[in-house]
């Protein structure tokens, strides 16, 4: 099976960008039209993020989505044959000495990152622009054939892949290498009494606590990419710095400036977030009043 879908998805990527993004549009009508994938999941979402705005710029936001959606599908097929002028061309760094002056000081980096699109094209392009050993955080994908694929394609260019579920025993042995590790950080927690919460988007919300934890206690520098799309296929990237000491932060501090230039970056940006993930699936409780660390009172309406 492995090598049968490896086969149809590589023959598919040799199709010009033009064709593929014909296809893209065909799958657009038919997934948002027709099928109406998580089309509740992404309204709600929405409504939560953006309850001043009327219910019309939402759907327009909706269909962004959708489309940048399908894109994102498409375009990482593409990169199963994708030639390296190809790869940098479509994904850039627009301030990538920021992370060079930490390699050049000898120190590990990490970046959080959040699942704005083209999240596949950046860690495809970034082993090309670092000195860093390139390490990703990933989580696996339940069908075995899928998650070999994808380890495959996502490693093609030199990207380490470390399992999510295996964090702290895979990373063991790379502890004494200069690496640049890269955590989504928005992603959902599994469990909730064990995370920060804070408000994303005025509504109370639970973020892992490992991206900063891991960062505090080995103080690494810690740098927030801010995505945006310039033009169809074409994304890029401006650095933020979260802290170069994490270690002398209050607790919590971290994880606050993330999800500020998170939400900014949605804000800016809506349509390259991933709206049809349930971000609010899980209910605030008062039982998690000691994991609270934002500096604003929770929003008392939700």
């Amino acid at each position: 099976m492995y090598y049968l879908l490896y086969g149809i998805l590589y023959l598919l990527s040799l199709l010009p960008m033009a064709i593929l993004y014909l296809i893209c549009d065909a799958i657009y009508i038919v997934l948002y039209y027709g099928i109406g994938y998580r089309r509740r999941v992404t309204m709600d979402n929405l409504a939560t993020a953006f309850p001043n705005k009327t219910e019309e710029e939402r759907v327009a936001i909706a269909k962004s989505f959708y489309r940048n959606f399908i894109d994102n599908f498409i375009e990482t097929i593409k990169l199963f044959s994708a030639s390296r002028s190809f790869i940098e061309a479509r994904f850039q760094v627009d301030n990538p000495e920021m992370y060079h002056q930490f390699y050049e000081a000898g120190r590990k980096c990490q970046l959080h990152l959040g699942h704005t699109f083209n999240w596949e094209y950046a860690n495809i392009a970034l082993p090309f622009h670092t000195k860093y050993k390139f390490i990703v955080v990933y989580m696996p994908i339940k069908n075995k054939a899928f998650d070999r694929i994808f380890i495959r394609l996502r490693s093609r260019t030199g990207t380490i892949l470390l399992p999510a579920t295996e964090m702290s025993r895979s990373i063991i042995p790379y502890r004494n290498d200069l690496y640049l590790l890269t955590l989504v950080a928005d992603q959902a927690p599994g469990n909730p009494g064990n995370s920060y919460w804070l408000n994303f988007f005025g509504c109370p919300t639970p973020f892992l606590k490992g991206p900063e934890r891991g960062a505090r206690a080995g103080n690494i520098p810690v740098i927030f990419p801010y995505f945006y799309k310039t033009k169809r296929g074409y994304y890029r990237a401006t650095l933020f710095l979260g802290s170069d000491n994490p270690a002398q932060l209050e607790e919590g501090e971290l994880t606050r400036k993330y999800v500020e230039l998170l939400e900014k970056n949605i804000q800016e940006h809506p349509g390259i977030y991933l709206w049809s993930h349930r971000r609010w699936k899980h209910a605030w409780n008062n039982e998690y009043a000691n994991l609270w660390i934002d500096k604003n009172p929770r929003n008392q309406q939700l």
